[in-house]
Parts: structure tokens; sequence; C-alpha cells
């Protein structure tokens, strides 16, 4: 069985910084692609950033320039950089994970931009 575990989260000023991390564990042996997905109250999941197993990276425009995914093949891991955080940004941030053609989920981290 799969898990995902995430970490990192909490509440950070407007304009401050955090960096969350989503670790893989159990029978892997290769994860195709890995995202970030965010859901705010009342809205829809969205897909924040997602890389591929290459390292191709694609993002929402509306974090374009302020965050950045990478991943550590070797550790299962899933990384976002947020930068110049924005009360609009706060969200449940949600990994996830391609593991032979079946999705897998996280329990989500909260983040809070707020003064």
């Amino acid at each position: 069985q799969v898990q995902l575990v995430e970490s990192g989260g909490g509440l950070v000023q407007p304009g401050g910084s955090l960096r969350l991390s989503c670790a893989a564990s159990g029978k892997i042996f290769s994860i195709n692609d890995m995202a970030w997905y965010r859901q705010a109250p009342g809205k829809e999941r969205e897909l924040v950033a997602s890389i591929t197993n290459g390292g191709i990276t694609n993002y929402v425009d509306s974090v374009k320039g302020r965050f950045t995914i990478s991943r550590d093949n070797a550790k299962n891991t899933v990384y976002l950089q947020m930068n110049s955080l924005k009360p609009e940004d706060t969200a449940v941030y949600y990994c996830n994970a391609v593991i032979l053609n079946q999705n897998y989920w996280g329990q989500g981290t909260q983040v809070t931009v707020s003064a």
C-alpha cells in the first residue's frame, strides 16, 4: 500500500515563504508524475504545480514566478517552495502521485496567509 505524507504547512504573513514536502512510502517501484493541488473554502480543488519523472514542470498561472516544484526521486519526495505568498494562496494543499497509472493522495496540509 502506498502512503503520501505532507508536511510544512502553517500560518505565514503576506509576502512570506513556506516549503511543503510530501514523502511517498510503501510498495513503490517508480513514480510517474507528482503534483500539488489546493482547495480553498467554497472552491474546487485546483492543480497548482506538477513535475514529471524527468523533471518537466508545469504551473497554474497564478503561482508562476512565485512557486517552485521539485522532487528527489531517490527519496520519493516532492517539494513545493512557495515565496511571495498572498492571502489568496490560503488553502489546503494536497500532494498527488501517479504510480502504475493509479492516483494517490495525501491527507492535505493547511496553508494560511494572513496578517
